[in-house]
């Protein structure tokens, strides 16, 4: 029900990085492919430095529905991610956690979603803690569909 064409909405978090480089915010969208019917193929297209990007990252089942595991290099940088909340054709909450911190994204099957589904999105950031002066909206416009072969990352270690 996931699989498909997300747009990045907003995002909740305390990261350094995102409060000093908010400015440079680009629109950003994500495809999910369901693998054997558990884990997730994730594409994220955006731009750096004007040019498209894709970043493919493996999402792992973990111990129950709609947890999983997003692995990187050693123990430290496992990031968990959970479905908060998902409704399949309009939108989808995710909560990354990774050590003490945790991020929350809204993704929506268009770039533009309703007041209804913000305020779903801004009742999950205050239920963790988060607040507006840590939220972040992206861009609606300037999307990347692809990237060539020489601007792939791909997150498989």
């Amino acid at each position: 029900q996931l699989s498909g064409k997300w747009f990045l909405v907003s995002m909740a978090s305390r990261c350094s990085y995102l409060l000093e480089h908010s400015h440079q915010l680009e629109a950003t969208t994500v495809t999910i492919t369901i693998l054997d019917g558990q884990s997730l193929a994730i594409s994220t297209f955006r731009k750096l430095d004007k040019m498209c990007w894709e970043i493919r990252q493996h999402y792992l089942p973990a111990q129950a529905p709609g947890r999983f595991l997003l692995k990187g290099e050693g123990d430290c940088s496992k990031v968990d991610v959970v479905v908060g909340e998902a409704d399949p054709s309009n939108f989808i909450i995710l909560y990354y956690q990774k050590g003490r911190s945790i991020s929350v994204k809204l993704y929506g099957r268009t770039s533009l979603v309703s007041d209804a589904i913000m305020d779903k999105f801004e009742q999950h950031i205050r239920a963790v803690g988060l607040s507006e002066d840590v939220t972040y909206y992206f861009p609606t416009y300037g999307f990347c569909d692809s990237a060539d072969e020489f601007h792939i990352l791909d997150g498989e270690l």
